[in-house]
């Protein structure tokens, strides 16, 4: 039997490393000296040391390596570590979409357009008949695909969409996830609601603030930001009901994201 000193010494593993195993149930002492408290260790325990530094070399945290521990067989250990490489893969992809950021803004700041001022414009909008849909989807990049189903159900029924389409959305915040949100297609008449799919009257909003958003979508969050700046100037007006938003020139019409245009549109009441 070896003292905790000594088994660290031989495997390469920090006492305190020892100890933190032993506090989470990986790897306990087998036995301890009941007269002087020692951890005592023998070398029938390497291999299950070696296994726990296998597994945390890999990025495993230690729910997961005692899981495995405790069902360790082939089967088992390869579906951890495919389930590990796709996390892994996924990681990457992220990390890899970051430094495209990083260097996206590394070129805004030499060119010194990391801050963009956005016009804002104020006008009246009336009240509209529209085929609506509303759902609740799990991010806004949701819209495309409710579009889709709206594209289809109007050549199913022979319906008439005006290209001026645009998006309700209901929350009274941002949302990472769950977003309620409404598309609109303006129609000339009424027809019989289904498939989820439903006629009403858009009400008038008196006063409406546009933003013009030029480029990719990712560029929207900034001109929120922007439009943030301009509303504590102009305190007379504050917000109110919900925002709107509508796609003028998008993935349909343009292929290059640089010349997509965004308008966001967002109610105001005067003080």
């Amino acid at each position: 039997m070896f003292r905790i000193g000594e088994f660290s010494k031989l495997t390469q593993v920090s006492v305190r490393m020892l100890r933190y195993y032993d506090q989470e149930g990986l790897l306990k002492p087998e036995q301890t000296d009941p007269f002087t408290d020692y951890r005592l260790y023998s070398a029938d325990q390497i291999p299950s040391l070696n296994r726990i530094l296998f597994l945390r070399d890999l990025g495993f945290g230690v729910s997961r390596i005692r899981e495995a521990l405790e069902h360790w067989d082939q089967t088992f250990i390869l579906d951890l570590l495919e389930q590990k490489r796709l996390e892994t893969q996924d990681r990457i992809r992220a990390e890899q979409t970051r430094l495209l950021d990083i260097e996206q803004a590394e070129r805004d700041l030499f060119k010194n357009t990391i801050s963009v001022n956005y016009n804002v414009s104020i006008k009246a909008v009336p009240c509209c008949r529209v085929l609506s849909l509303r759902r609740v989807m799990p991010d806004y990049y949701g819209e495309g695909m409710l579009w889709e189903e709206m594209s289809l159900y109007a050549g199913k029924h022979g319906i008439s969409i005006s290209d001026h389409t645009f998006t309700i959305y209901h929350d009274m915040d941002y949302r990472e996830r769950d977003v309620d949100m409404e598309i609109c297609a303006p129609v000339l008449g009424l027809g019989e609601d289904g498939e989820g799919f439903t006629y009403r009257m858009v009400e008038a909003v008196p006063y409406m603030a546009g933003i013009m958003v030029r480029g990719p979508f990712e560029n929207i969050s900034g001109a929120y930001r922007g439009f943030a700046s301009w509303i504590q100037e102009h305190n007379q007006y504050r917000m109110t009901g919900q925002s709107r938003q509508t796609v003028h020139r998008g993935p349909w019409n343009e292929t290059d994201p640089q010349d997509y245009l965004t308008e966001i549109q967002i109610p105001l009441e005067k003080r």
